[in-house]
């Protein structure tokens, strides 16, 4: 009965993380405003999820696969590791920073501030520099402006979701 038990719970995460994955997909290449050198999107919110809901490691395996997926399904210009680096490291930290923890604004605050400045800010634009042949200091300014204009996005969007979705999701699903 335990074995029974332990196979369904494993088969809803998997089904979980499938739509979220899958709900990353649409978000970023679909309804997403792109330009060569910034996205401005919600396809930060799966990524948060699963690393709320299942923490830090597979909330950054989650989050490759989808980059990966997004990739090989949708392609928009040359595959570069360093995005799929960039983003395991903002599903581990959203799982670090937030799994089994107490909701608070602070952690929130602190999750989001490490994505928007120090993964999609310094690090996204050092690969875009990279991959584009072009100065760091060049692209910083039009991709601050999307940094800070997401920070609060993400915070008001992560706080809402936690409330209104996550909190009923962790009672249907007993995941720990």
């Amino acid at each position: 009965m335990s074995q029974e038990k332990n196979k369904n719970f494993n088969s809803k995460i998997l089904t979980q993380l499938g739509l979220l994955i899958a709900l990353q997909v649409i978000l970023t290449r679909f309804l997403s405003i792109q330009t060569p050198i910034v996205r401005i999107g919600f396809g930060f919110l799966p990524v948060a999820i699963m690393g709320i809901l299942y923490g830090p490691w597979i909330g950054g395996i989650g989050a490759t696969i989808s980059d990966l997926l997004g990739f090989i399904l949708f392609p928009s210009g040359t595959y570069f590791p360093g995005f799929t680096l960039t983003a395991f490291l903002t599903g581990f930290t959203y799982g670090a920073l937030l799994y089994n923890k107490t909701k608070s604004p602070l952690r929130i605050l602190g999750s989001v501030l490490i994505v928007c400045l120090f993964l999609n800010l310094a690090l996204d634009t050092l690969w875009l520099s990279i991959l584009m042949g072009k100065g760091y200091m060049a692209l910083l300014p039009t991709r601050v402006i999307k940094s800070l204009a997401m920070i609060p996005v993400q915070f008001i969007t992560i706080d809402l979701v936690w409330d209104k979705f996550l909190l009923k999701i962790k009672g249907l699903i007993s995941i720990r």
